[in-house]
C-alpha cells in the first residue's frame, strides 16, 4: 500500500463494524421492557445464538479493551456473579414463548475459564435445560493459556465445547513485559495439548500487531511459533490505543507504538507468514485452514460478522448474558448494565439487566447489510441489496464524498453500483464501510485507528 494512502486513511478512528449501527448509537430509548417484548416475539422455530460474558481475569493486560475485573479470589465476587448469571438465564428464557433452538454458544470475557470446572459444567447444563441444543450446536470459549488447568480442560470437553480461542498476542519477551502479559510458548503448547486431549477439535489463536516495541521481525517470529502449534484459525487484530476510554492503557509507552505505516507492515508480515503456511485470508483479520468452516463459508459467500468477529453464525438473534453483554434481535440491539455490581443488582431484583439499546430502521438494515458484505467479501452489489430492501441505490451512491474519495485514490473500483476493493487496499476496508455509515461523524473519537 502506498505510504501516502496509509498516512491519509490509517490515522482515522473508525469502527470495527462488528455491528451496525455501532454501540455509541445505543440509548436508553430501548429499555428492559423493550427487550422483554422482543424476546416474547421470537418465533418458536427461529434459531438463535447465545453469548455469555464472564468479566473477570487473574491479571490485567495493559492492552486490553474488554470490560473486565481483576480477581485473585473466587469468593465472594465471582461466585455471586455466576449466581446472577444463572438467574438471568432463567429470567430471559422465561420471557420466550417456547424453548429456542440454539446454533452457537460463545463464552467470552474476561477469562471464562476462571470458573471452577463444576461451575462451568453446571452453567452449560442450565443452558441445555432452558434452550434446545442439537448435536450440531457449537460451543466455543475464550481461554487464557496461562491459567488453564487440566481439570478445566477436561470439563470443557465434557460440557461439549468444540472450539476454543486462545490469547497469544506476542511471544516476544520485550513486548510481553511492555503489555504486562508474560506467556511462554511452552505454556501455550501445553494448553493446546490439554484441549486436544479433551476433545476440543478447533483451536483459534489471537495475535495482535501494533503493540509497544513490536517489530516486523518479532511479528513473523511469533506467527511462526504459533503455526508450529497447529491451530485451525487465527484472528490478527490491531492494537487499539484509546487510553481515554481504558485508563490502564496509560501504562503503555506511546512512544514505543508504531505509526500507521509500521502497523500495516506488521500486519502484512503476519498475513504473509500465515498464508505461506497454508492458511487462507478470511475478511480483514482472520485466517483459517482450507477445510475450516470459516474458509468454506467465505468460499460460498456465506461469511458473517458479529461481536465475536468473523463467523459462520447466520442467526438473526443473539441473546447476550452477563454484565455489558450485547444482544441482537430482529428489531435491534440491547445491552446490559456494564458494571458487574449494577448488573447483579438488577438481576437480584428479578429485572432484566438491559439498560440501553437501539431500534433499527429499514434504512439501518440496508446499510448494515452493505457494510457486512464489504467487511466479509471486500465488495458489494449496492443496487441489488438496495432493491431487496426497497430503496433506491442512488440514495447511497450519489453525493457520497467518502466513497468518491476512495475511488479517486485507487482504493476501490465502482462499476454500475458494484463496489470492489482493490487488493492493495484491504487494510482500509473499514474506511470503505464508513462510507455507508450514516452516523460516522458523531462517534469517531471512540474508535480505533483504521490501520
Amino acid at each position: 500500500m502506498q505510504p501516502a494512502l496509509v498516512a491519509k486513511y490509517g490515522e482515522a478512528r473508525l469502527p470495527r463494524y462488528t455491528s451496525y449501527p455501532t454501540a455509541p448509537r445505543f440509548s436508553t430509548a430501548v429499555s428492559a421492557g423493550t427487550y422483554g417484548d422482543w424476546l416474547a416475539a421470537i418465533a418458536p422455530e427461529q434459531k438463535a445464538s447465545l453469548y455469555l460474558h464472564i468479566p473477570f481475569c487473574r491479571s490485567m493486560c495493559w492492552y486490553c479493551g474488554c470490560h473486565t475485573t481483576i480477581t485473585q479470589r473466587d469468593q465472594p465476587i465471582l461466585d455471586y456473579y455466576l449466581d446472577m448469571l444463572r438467574e438471568e438465564v432463567r429470567l430471559v428464557s422465561a420471557k420466550t414463548r417456547a424453548p429456542i433452538s440454539i446454533d452457537h454458544v460463545h463464552f467470552g470475557g474476561g477469562t471464562p475459564t476462571v470458573m471452577q470446572p463444576a461451575e462451568f459444567r453446571a452453567l452449560v447444563a442450565l443452558l441445555r435445560e432452558r434452550f434446545e441444543f442439537a448435536s450440531t450446536t457449537e460451543i466455543a470459549v475464550e481461554i487464557d493459556p496461562r491459567t488453564l488447568e487440566p481439570e478445566m480442560a477436561t470439563a470443557l470437553g465434557e460440557a461439549g465445547v468444540r472450539r476454543a480461542s486462545l490469547g497469544v498476542q506476542s511471544f516476544d519477551p520485550v513486548v510481553q513485559k511492555a503489555i504486562n502479559r508474560i506467556q511462554s510458548e511452552k505454556q501455550t503448547m501445553e494448553a493446546v495439548s490439554r484441549l486436544r486431549q479433551s476433545g476440543v477439535g478447533s483451536i483459534n489463536f489471537d495475535l495482535i500487531y501494533g503493540l509497544p516495541h513490536q517489530t516486523v521481525e518479532s511479528c513473523i517470529a511469533t506467527a511462526e511459533a504459533a503455526i508450529r502449534m497447529g491451530p485451525e484459525r487465527f484472528a490478527v487484530f490491531g492494537y487499539a490505543h484509546i487510553p481515554s476510554f481504558k485508563k490502564h492503557q496509560k501504562l503503555i509507552d506511546e512512544h514505543a507504538l508504531a505509526g500507521a505505516e509500521g502497523r500495516v507492515a506488521q500486519a502484512e508480515a503476519i498475513a504473509a507468514t500465515l498464508v505461506a503456511a497454508g492458511y487462507r485470508r478470511i475478511g480483514l483479520d482472520h485466517f483459517a485452514l482450507p477445510d475450516d468452516g470459516l474458509a468454506v463459508a467465505q468460499a460460498r459467500g456465506q461469511l458473517h460478522r458479529n461481536f465475536q468477529g468473523y463467523t459462520t453464525d447466520a442467526c438473526e438473534t443473539l441473546i447476550g448474558f452477563g454484565a455489558s453483554a450485547i444482544g441482537r434481535m430482529k428489531d435491534g440491539y440491547v445491552q446490559n448494565e456494564v458494571p458487574p455490581g449494577l448488573y447483579a443488582q438488577r438481576i437480584a431484583s428479578r429485572r432484566l439487566a438491559t439498560v440501553k439499546g437501539y431500534r433499527m430502521t429499514p434504512e439501518d438494515r440496508l446499510r448494515a447489510s452493505i457494510i457486512e458484505r464489504l467487511m466479509c467479501d471486500f465488495g458489494v452489489d449496492v443496487p441489488a441489496l438496495a432493491s431487496a430492501h426497497g430503496f433506491d441505490p442512488e440514495m447511497l451512491l450519489r453525493g457520497n464524498a467518502r466513497l468518491a474519495m476512495l475511488e479517486s485514490d485507487g482504493i476501490l473500483d465502482i462499476a454500475d453500483g458494484v463496489i470492489r476493493l482493490r487488493e492493495g487496499g484491504r487494510f482500509l476496508i473499514r474506511a470503505a464501510a464508513a462510507a455507508f455509515d450514516a452516523y460516522i461523524e458523531q462517534s469517531g473519537r471512540t474508535h480505533s485507528k483504521a490501520a
